[in-house]
């Protein structure tokens, strides 16, 4: 079965976030639209679009289902942003860098415009769902064409319409709680990894998160849609698949045929030689289940991101996790006693409003005490609207620096004999890339190694031997 075909069956029941069959057969007709005009505009000759993404994984595949939309109405694509007859900019709002670089980007296009007029300037995602960035957009950078936000993107085709035949600045942002559009052509990035995403939104607002307010509520994808997207990637050829949502322990929380560890394991059960990782998992959310689940399927890498964000249970109850220490030591002690070899990653956020120096070190001793993998690091980062961001914050950036810069040093010893204890063991590994005569890939752990190879086993799984390790980086050889 198609997915043009699971989506038109989904449609039979819609749930109340489903974007309905008719207002997708709606916008292919717009692609037919927009195709007439691009082809009259440009004389038969192809324009071409520049698409960026700025954040996380779950915008990288929004992405690839606008670039599905664009190369549906007669885009090409293009690298060079001067190239570009189309700009289109997918931000992020989860921290304050995110927004300082996408107001920087959008800046540096106005002299690119005014050399080239005609181009058109779209930005979405995550920062555009909030109102008092797409009212500043509209102000201060009036050369931008279209604004819309995350609930629009199913629109796109509508919306390019609009700004091909009006001439007028468009810009779409409903502030809602979201939907599910499925039956929206896709064209990814890779040919051997993929990203599938299985929900959308959350529901847990965490005091310094802006991702509800911008994302919308949980929704999950049905299972027959994910499952059927699954098989196609598989048919591709991918070899890598990870399955996204901002928590996916929350998959069909509010009903469905299936939980999240039981959609894992049906994935794991398609023929095919495959690997499937998943992100983010959320830990008030981590079950005992999911957790069996990953250790009895061997499709599923053995790797999990369980991100703790704070070891000191103040700061925790604070941050609106919904968790506390003791629980996140647990679920890691069950993982490490039905998975031995598991590899564990996490995100930590150093200087939270409110945090001292004795609750940070709360979080040093926890890491030293997991033995992660790795860590994505960040200093608090305010976001506007958000109950941290009215909190007290005394505690000054350069001493959140100093912390930052301990925490950073302890995990490198921690990854330093990590590495060591990886010397002379034998790891199945994916090929990734290819550069100055070497290959690189990922173990099953989601640990980099680099080693000689040839091309074209880009794409390939080869057993791959560590035979060294610098500081926290390994290198090996094809076994």
């Amino acid at each position: 079965m198609s997915l043009s075909e699971v989506a038109h069956l989904s449609q039979l029941q819609l749930g109340k976030f489903e974007v309905s069959f008719d207002e997708i057969k709606k916008q292919r007709e717009y692609v037919s639209f927009a195709k007439t005009v691009l082809e009259s505009r440009f004389g038969g000759e192809t324009p071409l679009a520049f698409v960026h993404t700025f954040g996380c994984q779950g915008n990288v595949s929004d992405s690839e289902r606008m670039k599905g939309w664009l190369s549906q109405m007669g885009y090409g694509f293009t690298e060079v942003i001067e190239q570009a007859d189309l700009v289109l900019y997918n931000t992020c709002a989860v921290r304050e860098h995110a927004h300082d670089r996408v107001y920087g980007n959008v800046g540096a296009l106005k002299p690119i415009k005014e050399k080239k007029p005609g181009m058109i300037i779209a930005l979405c995602g995550c920062m555009m769902q909030q109102e008092h960035v797409w009212q500043k957009i509209r102000k201060s950078y009036p050369y931008v064409n279209l604004v819309f936000g995350t609930h629009a993107l199913h629109r796109l085709p509508e919306l390019m319409y609009k700004v091909l035949c009006g001439g007028k600045r468009v810009f779409e942002v409903e502030n809602c709680d979201g939907y599910i559009a499925e039956g929206i052509p896709v064209r990814r990035d890779g040919s051997f990894k993929g990203w599938l995403p299985i929900m959308y939104g959350c529901n847990n607002f965490c005091s310094y998160c802006v991702v509800p307010y911008v994302r919308g509520r949980e929704r999950s994808r049905s299972s027959l849609a994910v499952l059927a997207e699954a098989k196609e990637l598989i048919a591709s050829g991918c070899k890598d698949i990870t399955l996204l949502g901002q928590n996916v322990n929350s998959y069909n929380r509010d009903g469905g045929d299936l939980n999240f560890a039981q959609l894992l394991e049906a994935i794991n059960n398609i023929e095919g030689d495959f690997r499937i990782r998943f992100m983010t998992s959320h830990p008030k959310d981590c079950t005992f289940e999911l957790l069996d689940t990953m250790a009895r399927c061997e499709k599923v890498s053995k790797h999990l991101h369980l991100p703790f964000q704070s070891g000191n249970n103040r700061v925790l109850k604070e941050m609106n996790r919904g968790y506390t220490r003791e629980k996140y030591l647990s679920l890691v002690e069950y993982a490490k006693k039905v998975m031995p070899d598991i590899s564990l990653t996490s995100d930590i956020i150093v200087g939270f409003p409110g945090e001292t120096y004795e609750e940070f070190r709360d979080t040093v001793s926890l890491i030293e005490e997991v033995e992660f993998t790795s860590l994505f690091t960040f200093i608090y980062s305010p976001r506007e609207g958000t109950k941290a961001a009215s909190m007290p914050d005394p505690v000054s950036r350069k001493e959140k620096g100093e912390w930052f810069r301990e925490l950073t040093l302890a995990q490198e010893k921690i990854a330093a004999e990590r590495c060591k204890k990886m010397l002379g063991q034998t790891y199945r590994v994916l090929c990734e890339d290819y550069a100055d005569g070497r290959l690189s890939g990922r173990t099953d752990g989601s640990v980099m190694i680099d080693f000689d190879g040839d091309e074209s086993r880009v794409g390939e799984f080869v057993n791959v031997k560590v035979t060294s390790c610098r500081n926290w980086t390994l290198s090996g050889e094809i076994i």
